[in-house]
C-alpha cells in the first residue's frame, strides 16, 4: 500500500466514523417549563390560601395609631400600583413596632409583588418566628414562603412549606 493509498483509506476511515457518530442519536434533554406565573397571580394564591374561617381562632394584636395610618396609607398606595410607597411606607411601620408578624407579612405580600422573592420569603420567616403560629396569619406567612420559592424554582422546599400551611388551623373554642 502506497501512502496516497493509506491516506485515502484513513479519510475514509474517519468519515464513517463521523458519520456513524452523526447518527447515534442521544435522547433530548427534556424541555425546560418556563414559570409564567405573575407576582398578582402568587398574591391571589396567598390569599386564598389564607382564608378566614369563623370557627377558627385568630388573634389579632392592639396597634398604635401611627402605625395604623401608615398601614393604611400602604393599602391605598398598593391598591394604586404604588409598590414603591407601599414598601415605604410600611418599612417606617416596622422602624417603630418591628416585632409585629402582621405588618411584616404585609410588607411580605408587597415583596412578592414586586417579585422580590428572597425579601418575600425573609420577611414571613421572621414574621412565623415572633409567633404567628395559628390561624389566616399564619397560613399567609407560609403561603408567602411557598410561592417565594416556586418563583425561584425551589419546588421541593416548596413542597415542605406548603406541608406547614395544615398545621396553622387551630379550631375555636366551642361554646354552648
Amino acid at each position: 500500500m502506497n501512502v496516497s493509498s493509506a491516506l485515502r483509506f484513513a479519510l475514509a476511515a474517519t468519515a464513517a466514523s463521523l458519520l456513524l457518530a452523526a447518527c447515534v442519536s442521544t435522547p433530548p434533554s427534556p424541555p425546560v417549563v418556563q414559570d409564567t406565573t405573575t407576582p398578582a397571580q402568587r398574591l391571589a394564591a396567598v390569599e386564598a390560601i389564607a382564608g378566614v374561617d369563623d370557627t377558627e381562632l385568630s388573634v389579632q394584636p392592639l396597634r398604635d395609631a401611627q402605625v395604623d395610618d401608615l398601614r393604611e396609607n400602604a393599602i391605598a398606595k398598593r391598591k394604586a400600583g404604588d409598590l414603591a410607597g407601599a414598601a415605604e411606607d410600611l418599612n417606617q411601620a416596622l422602624m417603630l413596632v418591628d416585632n409585629d408578624p402582621g405588618i411584616l407579612q404585609e410588607r411580605a405580600e408587597v415583596a412578592l409583588l414586586q417579585a422580590d422573592w428572597a425579601r418575600a420569603e425573609t420577611l414571613a420567616k421572621k414574621a412565623v418566628d415572633l409567633g404567628s403560629r395559628t390561624g389566616p396569619l399564619c397560613r399567609r406567612h407560609w403561603a408567602t414562603i411557598e410561592q417565594s420559592r416556586l418563583a425561584r424554582a425551589e419546588k421541593e422546599n416548596a413542597v415542605s412549606a406548603h406541608a406547614q400551611i395544615e398545621g396553622c388551623t387551630v379550631p375555636g373554642i366551642k361554646r354552648f
